[in-house]
C-alpha cells in the first residue's frame, strides 16, 4: 500500500479512461469527467494515458503518501499543497515518503485529476479501473473514497519533476459556457419554436449535476408536436415506448429541464432525446458547476467531426510535448 486517505474530500473516485464495450448490457463507460485532464496528469508523470488516477469533485482529499513518488494534478484550479506549502497545477512534483498531498480551495472549474506514478493499482473490473459506484463496480470496492482508505500503487519510475503542460494545451470551459449539440433522432418531435428557443435562451446548470447526469434550467419549456402517442408511452408527450441513450445524449422529461447524460448515465429508458452534446465538449460539461451560465449552439455533423479530429490533434501534441 502507498497512499493512506485522511480525508476523502467530497467525492473522490479512482478512475480511468473507462470501459467502452458494454453498453448493451446496461454498464455504462464509466471512467474521467474530463478525460484530457486525466491523460495530461498520466503523461506529466511519466504513466501511460489510461492509467487509473483520482477524481476529486470541488473539494479535494488529503492524502498520505508511504512511499516517493511523481504527482501532478490537472483539471479544475483546486490548488494542491504538500506539507502545507502550495504546488502547481499542471505541473510534474515530486512527493517523499510520510509527505501529505492536500488541497486549497476551488478556484475554477469543478473536477480535478491527481495522477500518481505507477497509476492507482486496483483490481480490473471488466477491462477498467473505473468506478461506478451506482453498480458497486471497479474503482477501490466499488465507490468513492473514505477515510483510512489503502491506496496501491503500481510500479512505475516517475517522470522528472517540473514538467509542465503549456496553458494552450489545457480546456476549461469560458463563461457563459457553449456546448455544441448535434440534434438527433426525436427531434422532430418538438415545434419549431421549441427548437430555435433550446439555442436562444440562457440556461444554468442546476445543483443536480453528477456523474450520471447534468441537468439545466431557466430556458422556455418545450413544446411537442401533436401526435397519437404510441401504445405504452403514457399521456406526457416527452415519453417514448423506449430508446437508446449514447454517451452525451440530451433528454427532456417532461419537457422543461434537459439533462445531459454522462459517464455514469443508464443506457436506455423512456424519455425523449433531442439529441447529443458533441464527444469534443463532454470534457467540458464535467467542469461545469452548479449555476453556471451555459448557451447550447447546434452543430452539424461535419462540424461534429471537425471538432473531434481537433480534440485528437490536441491530445496527440500533448503527448509529443510530455513523451
Amino acid at each position: 500500500m502507498a497512499i493512506k486517505v485522511l480525508n476523502p474530500g467530497l467525492a473522490t473516485t479512482v478512475q480511468d479512461l473507462g470501459r467502452p464495450g458494454y453498453f448493451h448490457l446496461g454498464i455504462p463507460v464509466s471512467g474521467a469527467m474530463d478525460t484530457l485532464s486525466l491523460i495530461a496528469a498520466n503523461l506529466l508523470v511519466g504513466n501511460p494515458a489510461n492509467a487509473a488516477g483520482l477524481e476529486a469533485v470541488f473539494l479535494g482529499p488529503q492524502l498520505e503518501f508511504q512511499r516517493d513518488a511523481t504527482v501532478a494534478v490537472t483539471g479544475a484550479d483546486l490548488p494542491p499543497k504538500l506539507d502545507g506549502e502550495p504546488k502547481p497545477g499542471w505541473t510534474a512534483f515530486k512527493v517523499k515518503a510520510g509527505q501529505v498531498l492536500s488541497f486549497d480551495y476551488l478556484q475554477a472549474g469543478a473536477r480535478a485529476y491527481v495522477a500518481v506514478s505507477g497509476g492507482i493499482d486496483v483490481p480490473e473490473a471488466l477491462g477498467s479501473r473505473s468506478t461506478y459506484a451506482l453498480g458497486a463496480l471497479g474503482g477501490f470496492q466499488g465507490r468513492a473514497l473514505a477515510a483510512g482508505d489503502l491506496l496501491p500503487l503500481g510500479e512505475g519510475p516517475g517522470a522528472d519533476e517540473g514538467r509542465s503542460v503549456a496553458p494552450s494545451l489545457r480546456r476549461l470551459p469560458r463563461t457563459p459556457a457553449e456546448i455544441r449539440v448535434l440534434p438527433g433522432l426525436y427531434w422532430r418531435l418538438i415545434t419549431e419554436e421549441a427548437g430555435r428557443n433550446f439555442f436562444e435562451d440562457d440556461w444554468k446548470v442546476a445543483p443536480e449535476a453528477d456523474r450520471i447526469g447534468y441537468r439545466f434550467r431557466g430556458g422556455r419549456p418545450f413544446s411537442f408536436e401533436p401526435r397519437e402517442q404510441p401504445f405504452g408511452a403514457g399521456s406526457d408527450p416527452s415519453n417514448i415506448v423506449d430508446g437508446c441513450y449514447q454517451y452525451g445524449s440530451i433528454q427532456v422529461p417532461g419537457g422543461s429541464e434537459p439533462i445531459v447524460l454522462h459517464r455514469d448515465a443508464v443506457s436506455g429508458g423512456g424519455y425523449f432525446t433531442l439529441g447529443a452534446v458533441i464527444s469534443a465538449d463532454m470534457d467540458l460539461i464535467g467542469q461545469l458547476q452548479p449555476h453556471t451560465p451555459t448557451r447550447f449552439v447546434k452543430v452539424d455533423m461535419a462540424t461534429a467531426l471537425t471538432a473531434r479530429r481537433d480534440r485528437a490533434s490536441l491530445i496527440a501534441r500533448l503527448h509529443d510535448a510530455l513523451v
